[in-house]
Protein backbone atom coordinates (compact mmCIF):
# COMPACT_ATOMS: atom_id res chain seq x y z
CA UNK A 1 0.00 0.00 0.00
CA UNK A 2 3.28 2.64 0.92
CA UNK A 3 4.65 1.47 -2.38
CA UNK A 4 1.65 2.56 -4.58
CA UNK A 5 1.16 5.96 -2.87
CA UNK A 6 4.49 6.69 -3.79
CA UNK A 7 4.46 5.72 -7.12
CA UNK A 8 1.11 7.95 -7.55
CA UNK A 9 3.21 10.66 -6.22
CA UNK A 10 5.83 10.54 -8.58
CA UNK A 11 3.41 10.25 -11.47
CA UNK A 12 1.64 13.32 -10.39
CA UNK A 13 4.75 15.34 -9.87
CA UNK A 14 5.87 14.64 -13.24
CA UNK A 15 2.54 16.23 -14.30
CA UNK A 16 2.54 19.26 -12.66
CA UNK A 17 1.36 22.49 -14.53
CA UNK A 18 3.96 24.38 -12.82
CA UNK A 19 7.23 22.72 -14.27
CA UNK A 20 8.35 24.94 -17.04
CA UNK A 21 9.18 22.97 -20.31
CA UNK A 22 12.90 22.65 -21.35
CA UNK A 23 12.28 23.86 -24.72
CA UNK A 24 9.76 27.17 -25.00
CA UNK A 25 9.59 30.12 -27.26
CA UNK A 26 7.59 31.71 -24.64
CA UNK A 27 9.30 34.85 -22.41
CA UNK A 28 9.94 33.82 -19.17
CA UNK A 29 8.46 35.27 -16.18
CA UNK A 30 10.98 37.05 -13.74
CA UNK A 31 10.28 37.68 -10.38
CA UNK A 32 10.60 41.32 -9.36
CA UNK A 33 12.07 42.05 -5.41
CA UNK A 34 10.92 45.53 -4.22
CA UNK A 35 13.58 47.41 -1.27
CA UNK A 36 12.47 47.08 2.10
CA UNK A 37 13.22 50.57 2.68
CA UNK A 38 14.59 53.73 1.15
CA UNK A 39 18.62 54.10 0.48
CA UNK A 40 20.49 55.92 3.15
CA UNK A 41 21.75 59.64 1.84
CA UNK A 42 25.79 59.42 2.17
CA UNK A 43 27.73 62.87 1.72
CA UNK A 44 30.97 62.52 1.51
CA UNK A 45 33.66 65.60 3.25
CA UNK A 46 36.96 66.40 2.52
CA UNK A 47 38.21 68.83 5.15
CA UNK A 48 39.86 72.17 3.61
CA UNK A 49 43.17 73.91 4.32
CA UNK A 50 42.56 76.88 5.08
CA UNK A 51 43.10 79.65 7.54
CA UNK A 52 40.12 82.00 9.18
CA UNK A 53 41.27 85.19 6.89
CA UNK A 54 40.68 83.21 3.62
CA UNK A 55 37.00 82.50 4.61
CA UNK A 56 36.46 86.35 4.27
CA UNK A 57 38.35 86.42 0.65
CA UNK A 58 36.07 85.85 -2.41
CA UNK A 59 39.25 85.37 -4.51
CA UNK A 60 40.30 82.41 -2.30
CA UNK A 61 41.53 79.44 -3.74
CA UNK A 62 41.97 76.05 -2.55
CA UNK A 63 42.66 72.70 -3.78
CA UNK A 64 40.30 69.78 -3.43
CA UNK A 65 42.25 67.80 -5.75
CA UNK A 66 44.20 66.06 -3.09
CA UNK A 67 41.92 63.63 -0.80
CA UNK A 68 43.73 62.53 2.56
CA UNK A 69 43.63 59.71 4.49
CA UNK A 70 41.82 61.93 6.90
CA UNK A 71 38.22 62.04 4.72
CA UNK A 72 35.18 62.02 6.63
CA UNK A 73 32.36 60.11 5.62
CA UNK A 74 28.93 60.58 7.38
CA UNK A 75 25.33 59.12 6.53
CA UNK A 76 22.88 61.76 6.63
CA UNK A 77 19.31 60.23 7.36
CA UNK A 78 17.28 63.36 7.48
CA UNK A 79 18.68 66.24 4.60
CA UNK A 80 17.30 69.04 6.39
CA UNK A 81 19.33 68.67 9.31
CA UNK A 82 20.98 71.97 10.02
CA UNK A 83 24.52 72.27 10.62
CA UNK A 84 25.61 74.94 13.02
CA UNK A 85 28.88 76.82 12.21
CA UNK A 86 31.67 77.27 14.37
CA UNK A 87 32.65 80.80 14.30
CA UNK A 88 35.82 80.21 16.70
CA UNK A 89 37.38 77.39 14.54
CA UNK A 90 36.16 79.31 11.00
CA UNK A 91 36.40 82.87 11.78
CA UNK A 92 33.87 85.32 10.76
CA UNK A 93 31.04 84.15 8.42
CA UNK A 94 30.99 86.63 4.90
CA UNK A 95 28.23 89.24 5.08
CA UNK A 96 25.16 88.89 2.81
CA UNK A 97 24.55 90.50 -0.26
CA UNK A 98 22.98 93.60 0.02
CA UNK A 99 19.77 93.65 -1.95
CA UNK A 100 18.28 96.66 -3.50
CA UNK A 101 15.61 98.27 -1.35
CA UNK A 102 12.30 99.73 -2.46
CA UNK A 103 13.43 103.66 -3.60
CA UNK A 104 12.22 106.21 -1.37
CA UNK A 105 9.51 108.69 -2.62
CA UNK A 106 10.12 112.10 -4.02
CA UNK A 107 8.39 113.18 -0.71
CA UNK A 108 10.21 111.86 1.70
CA UNK A 109 13.58 113.77 0.73
CA UNK A 110 14.13 117.33 2.35
CA UNK A 111 13.01 119.90 0.52
CA UNK A 112 15.59 121.74 -1.94
CA UNK A 113 16.12 125.57 -1.53
CA UNK A 114 16.06 127.87 -4.85
CA UNK A 115 20.16 128.10 -4.68
CA UNK A 116 20.47 124.48 -4.88
CA UNK A 117 17.72 124.30 -7.37
CA UNK A 118 19.78 126.95 -9.82
CA UNK A 119 23.24 124.85 -9.05
CA UNK A 120 21.89 122.07 -10.50
CA UNK A 121 20.54 123.87 -13.37
CA UNK A 122 23.69 125.68 -13.95
CA UNK A 123 25.66 122.06 -14.24
CA UNK A 124 23.09 120.43 -16.36
CA UNK A 125 23.05 123.59 -18.94
CA UNK A 126 24.71 126.54 -18.01
CA UNK A 127 24.70 129.95 -16.23
CA UNK A 128 23.07 131.44 -19.45
CA UNK A 129 19.65 130.28 -18.73
CA UNK A 130 19.09 132.04 -15.49
CA UNK A 131 21.66 134.98 -15.99
CA UNK A 132 23.33 134.69 -13.09
CA UNK A 133 26.27 132.18 -12.10
CA UNK A 134 26.63 130.06 -8.90
CA UNK A 135 29.59 127.94 -9.92
CA UNK A 136 31.74 130.97 -11.26
CA UNK A 137 30.92 130.34 -14.74
CA UNK A 138 30.98 132.87 -17.98
CA UNK A 139 26.99 133.83 -18.30
CA UNK A 140 27.92 134.66 -22.34
CA UNK A 141 29.18 131.03 -22.41
CA UNK A 142 27.08 128.42 -24.41
CA UNK A 143 26.34 125.46 -23.17
CA UNK A 144 27.32 124.05 -19.44
CA UNK A 145 28.33 121.31 -17.60
CA UNK A 146 31.58 119.20 -18.15
CA UNK A 147 31.54 119.40 -22.00
CA UNK A 148 30.78 123.10 -22.38
CA UNK A 149 33.95 124.36 -23.68
CA UNK A 150 33.84 121.55 -26.89
CA UNK A 151 29.94 122.73 -26.94
CA UNK A 152 31.43 126.49 -27.47
CA UNK A 153 34.44 125.39 -29.51
CA UNK A 154 31.65 123.60 -32.13
CA UNK A 155 29.32 126.84 -31.85
CA UNK A 156 31.92 129.11 -33.36
CA UNK A 157 33.18 126.45 -35.83
CA UNK A 158 29.46 126.73 -36.87
CA UNK A 159 29.02 130.34 -37.10
CA UNK A 160 32.58 130.88 -39.06
CA UNK A 161 31.30 128.59 -41.43
CA UNK A 162 27.82 130.33 -41.50
CA UNK A 163 30.22 133.61 -42.38
CA UNK A 164 31.99 132.25 -45.15
CA UNK A 165 28.74 130.93 -46.70
CA UNK A 166 27.36 134.44 -46.24
CA UNK A 167 30.49 136.08 -47.24
CA UNK A 168 30.17 134.44 -50.72
CA UNK A 169 26.72 135.80 -51.20
CA UNK A 170 27.44 139.49 -53.14
CA UNK A 171 25.87 141.87 -50.21
CA UNK A 172 24.80 145.15 -52.25
CA UNK A 173 21.80 145.50 -50.95
CA UNK A 174 19.32 143.67 -53.71
CA UNK A 175 17.04 140.66 -52.69
CA UNK A 176 16.92 137.72 -55.03
CA UNK A 177 14.26 135.47 -55.50
CA UNK A 178 14.04 132.82 -57.94
CA UNK A 179 11.25 132.84 -60.40
CA UNK A 180 11.54 129.18 -62.19
CA UNK A 181 13.90 126.24 -62.96
CA UNK A 182 13.62 124.64 -65.30
CA UNK A 183 15.46 121.37 -67.09
CA UNK A 184 16.50 122.21 -70.12
CA UNK A 185 18.22 119.22 -72.91
CA UNK A 186 21.01 120.59 -75.75
CA UNK A 187 21.62 118.22 -78.63
CA UNK A 188 25.03 117.48 -79.75
CA UNK A 189 26.63 115.12 -81.90
CA UNK A 190 27.68 113.02 -78.83
CA UNK A 191 23.90 112.81 -77.62
CA UNK A 192 22.37 114.79 -75.34
CA UNK A 193 23.56 117.56 -72.52
CA UNK A 194 21.34 117.97 -69.64
CA UNK A 195 21.44 121.52 -68.27
CA UNK A 196 19.58 123.68 -65.79
CA UNK A 197 18.00 126.64 -66.86
CA UNK A 198 16.93 129.87 -63.82
CA UNK A 199 14.87 132.54 -64.05
CA UNK A 200 15.63 135.14 -61.33
CA UNK A 201 14.41 138.54 -60.20
CA UNK A 202 16.93 140.77 -58.31
CA UNK A 203 15.68 144.08 -56.46
CA UNK A 204 16.59 146.72 -53.52
CA UNK A 205 12.84 147.76 -52.94
CA UNK A 206 13.58 151.32 -53.44
CA UNK A 207 12.51 150.92 -57.49
CA UNK A 208 15.61 148.94 -58.71
CA UNK A 209 14.57 145.70 -60.26
CA UNK A 210 15.93 143.06 -62.97
CA UNK A 211 15.51 140.25 -64.52
CA UNK A 212 18.32 137.67 -65.25
CA UNK A 213 18.58 134.05 -66.99
CA UNK A 214 21.59 131.38 -66.12
CA UNK A 215 22.55 127.99 -67.32
CA UNK A 216 24.53 125.44 -65.96
CA UNK A 217 25.00 121.69 -65.59
CA UNK A 218 23.80 122.01 -61.32
CA UNK A 219 21.09 124.09 -60.06
CA UNK A 220 23.78 126.30 -57.89
CA UNK A 221 25.97 127.68 -60.75
CA UNK A 222 23.16 128.47 -62.87
CA UNK A 223 21.61 130.72 -59.97
CA UNK A 224 24.84 132.11 -59.26
CA UNK A 225 25.11 133.22 -63.48
CA UNK A 226 21.02 134.37 -62.96
CA UNK A 227 21.58 136.71 -60.56
CA UNK A 228 24.66 137.76 -62.18
CA UNK A 229 22.81 138.66 -65.48
CA UNK A 230 19.81 140.31 -63.28
CA UNK A 231 22.10 142.29 -62.28
CA UNK A 232 23.08 143.53 -65.47
CA UNK A 233 19.80 144.23 -66.21
CA UNK A 234 18.73 146.73 -63.71
CA UNK A 235 16.03 149.03 -64.25
CA UNK A 236 14.57 151.76 -62.53
CA UNK A 237 10.32 151.87 -61.58
CA UNK A 238 9.20 155.46 -61.00
CA UNK A 239 7.44 155.34 -58.04
CA UNK A 240 4.68 157.90 -56.19
CA UNK A 241 4.69 158.24 -52.65
CA UNK A 242 1.86 155.73 -52.61
CA UNK A 243 4.03 153.46 -53.40
CA UNK A 244 2.73 152.53 -56.88
CA UNK A 245 3.74 153.93 -60.37
CA UNK A 246 2.21 157.24 -61.74
CA UNK A 247 0.34 155.64 -64.92
CA UNK A 248 -0.49 152.83 -66.50
CA UNK A 249 1.97 150.92 -69.18
CA UNK A 250 1.30 147.74 -71.38
CA UNK A 251 4.77 146.02 -71.66
CA UNK A 252 5.37 143.55 -74.59
CA UNK A 253 7.90 140.41 -75.16
CA UNK A 254 7.54 137.73 -77.74
CA UNK A 255 3.92 136.79 -77.21
CA UNK A 256 3.33 137.75 -73.59
CA UNK A 257 1.72 140.77 -72.84
CA UNK A 258 1.67 142.38 -69.47
CA UNK A 259 -1.26 145.22 -68.20
CA UNK A 260 0.22 147.88 -65.30
CA UNK A 261 -2.16 149.78 -63.59
CA UNK A 262 -1.72 151.91 -60.73
CA UNK A 263 -3.38 151.78 -57.41
CA UNK A 264 -4.85 153.63 -54.53
CA UNK A 265 -3.22 152.96 -51.02
CA UNK A 266 -4.87 149.77 -49.29
CA UNK A 267 -5.19 147.64 -52.41
CA UNK A 268 -2.31 145.72 -52.27
CA UNK A 269 -0.13 143.92 -55.35
CA UNK A 270 -3.12 142.00 -57.28
CA UNK A 271 -0.93 139.99 -59.82
CA UNK A 272 0.30 136.62 -60.17
CA UNK A 273 3.31 134.77 -61.54
CA UNK A 274 6.53 136.27 -62.15
CA UNK A 275 4.91 139.78 -62.01
CA UNK A 276 4.29 139.74 -58.75
CA UNK A 277 7.51 139.05 -58.08
CA UNK A 278 9.02 141.53 -59.92
CA UNK A 279 6.39 144.16 -58.73
CA UNK A 280 7.33 143.17 -54.55
CA UNK A 281 11.21 143.09 -55.15
CA UNK A 282 10.78 146.70 -57.13
CA UNK A 283 8.90 147.83 -53.71
CA UNK A 284 6.02 148.58 -55.24
CA UNK A 285 2.76 148.08 -53.04
CA UNK A 286 -0.49 149.03 -54.68
CA UNK A 287 -0.65 147.93 -58.31
CA UNK A 288 -2.50 145.37 -60.47
CA UNK A 289 -1.17 143.34 -62.72
CA UNK A 290 -2.18 140.95 -65.51
CA UNK A 291 -1.07 138.64 -67.65
CA UNK A 292 -2.04 138.33 -71.55
CA UNK A 293 -1.34 136.08 -73.85
CA UNK A 294 1.21 133.58 -73.36
CA UNK A 295 2.21 131.87 -69.99
CA UNK A 296 5.82 131.38 -70.34
CA UNK A 297 7.93 132.64 -67.48
CA UNK A 298 10.50 134.25 -68.35
CA UNK A 299 8.69 136.05 -71.56
CA UNK A 300 6.18 137.73 -69.14
CA UNK A 301 8.91 138.37 -66.79
CA UNK A 302 10.79 141.05 -69.45
CA UNK A 303 7.62 142.02 -70.27
CA UNK A 304 6.79 143.54 -66.80
CA UNK A 305 10.17 145.15 -67.26
CA UNK A 306 9.09 146.70 -70.73
CA UNK A 307 6.50 148.18 -69.05
CA UNK A 308 8.45 149.44 -66.55
CA UNK A 309 10.34 151.07 -69.39
CA UNK A 310 7.93 153.21 -70.51
CA UNK A 311 6.76 154.79 -67.63
CA UNK A 312 7.89 158.29 -66.64
CA UNK A 313 7.56 160.71 -63.89
CA UNK A 314 5.32 163.47 -63.84
CA UNK A 315 8.27 166.10 -63.55
CA UNK A 316 10.54 164.08 -66.28
CA UNK A 317 7.13 164.94 -68.68
CA UNK A 318 6.74 168.48 -67.91
CA UNK A 319 10.63 169.28 -68.54
CA UNK A 320 10.24 167.56 -71.89
CA UNK A 321 7.36 169.30 -72.80
CA UNK A 322 9.01 172.67 -71.30
CA UNK A 323 5.57 174.06 -69.01
CA UNK A 324 5.82 173.82 -65.32
CA UNK A 325 4.21 170.69 -63.75
CA UNK A 326 1.01 171.90 -62.10
CA UNK A 327 -0.11 172.41 -66.42
CA UNK A 328 0.17 169.31 -66.76
CA UNK A 329 -3.58 168.27 -65.48
CA UNK A 330 -5.24 171.87 -67.30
Amino acid sequence: MAASATSLSTTFSSLSLRRTPRFSLLPQPHSLSYPLKPPRLSLKFSPLRASPTDLNDPDAQYDESDESDDAVTELISDPDEIFDYDEAKYGKPPEPVQRFGSTPSFDDFPPESEEEIAIGYEELYGPAYSGESYLGNDVNAVGGGEDSDDEDEEWRNEVEDEDEEFAEKVLDGYEEEVVQVRRVTKVVKGGKQLNFRVVMVVGDLRGNVGVGVGKATEIVGAVKKAGIDARRNIVRVPLTKYSTFPHRADGKFGAAKVMLRPACPGTGVIAGGPVRVILELAGVQNALGKQIGSGNALNNARATVVAFQQMRQFSEVAALRGMPMEELWK
